[in-house]
């Protein structure tokens, strides 16, 4: 099997478009066909599918794209380690990365690879679990940094644990309950909430604590996967939210957002890495991920 046609293929199913795809590759869209027909022909099966919203992939091309991106990870982390031997200081790593990681850790990591390393390349992916467990098994990024389970569900992953965060209710720094020295639980509950979706752990611990005291969880006005949309309507509203601290770490410096005093509300995740657990990762990607440990020891 050419790889290369292999190659050809990937990136018209992670583009979606064939036209796309040739100028990412930098060929002709015939080429690039060509190229995909000949690699259907020599497995004998369609691959993709051609529509008016673009390409996808076939299941028959769903089997090759999941072992194909797995080979190309470790052709890229193999280059990585070619330079490496060579001398050079160089290497492009994929992460992956949460909104709670985006915040400072992740930041302040990439600032001390900067001034160590300058000449290594990061492309960072942003997304949730559910979107970052696929793209490290699939090797679609290196790692991810996000939360970790306390004991790895996937065979295929392995987790390290980095520090542990907690959450807490979150209002605008003149909010009339920022004022409050401690607040019931029964006044929170007739507020305005903006909140993640049901399935969330931080939504679980949050309706679990109005439970404990015998309350009905307030409904969420507004539920979302969006850590910016909720920060933005609380900033500019009486709402609240519950959400990791770290979230609002630079709003909270700059006194515009505040967390309230609410007690006995539990609820805390472990922060780490994930990668897969077959494969080698490149010198780079080792180094960036020495500089994620370093901050997290340092500042977490």
């Amino acid at each position: 099997m050419d790889f290369r046609k292999v190659q050809f293929f990937l990136a018209a199913v992670r583009c979606g478009s064939l036209t796309e795809a040739a100028a990412e590759l930098g060929v002709s869209q015939p080429a690039l066909s060509k190229a995909i027909k000949a690699l259907e022909r020599s497995l004998g099966v369609p691959l993709i599918e051609r529509g008016r919203f673009g390409v996808v992939a076939t299941p028959f091309g769903e089997a090759l794209r999941y072992h194909g991106q797995v080979v190309e990870a470790e052709f890229r982390h193999a280059a990585g380690e070619i330079e490496s031997l060579k001398g050079a200081q160089k290497g492009h790593v994929i992460v992956g990365c949460g909104p709670t990681e985006a915040t400072r850790l992740l930041p302040l990591a990439l600032s001390a690879m900067q001034q160590r390393r300058p000449e290594v390349r990061v492309t960072v992916l942003y997304g949730l679990n559910e979107s970052l467990m696929p793209w490290v098994k699939h090797g679609d990024i290196d790692f991810a940094l996000s939360s970790v389970p306390t004991r790895s569900q996937d065979p295929d992953l392995q987790h390290e644990t980095l520090f542990t965060e907690s959450a807490v209710v979150v209002s605008r720094a003149d909010h009339p309950l920022a004022r409050m020295r401690q607040i019931a639980p029964a006044l929170l509950a007739q507020q305005q909430w903006v909140l993640p979706r049901q399935r969330e752990l931080e939504r679980q611990a949050f309706d679990d604590f109005f439970r404990s005291h015998g309350i009905n969880p307030p409904a969420a006005q507004i539920e979302t996967t969006s850590t910016v949309l909720m920060k933005s309507m609380v900033l500019q509203s009486d709402a609240l939210t519950f959400i990791p601290r770290e979230l609002i770490y630079w709003e909270e410096k700059a006194r515009q957002l505040r967390a309230l005093p609410v007690t006995g509300v539990q609820w805390v995740r472990p922060v780490g890495m994930t990668r897969r657990r077959q494969g080698a990762l490149s010198p780079a990607g080792r180094f960036v991920m020495e500089c994620v440990r370093g901050v997290a020891g340092q500042y977490f």
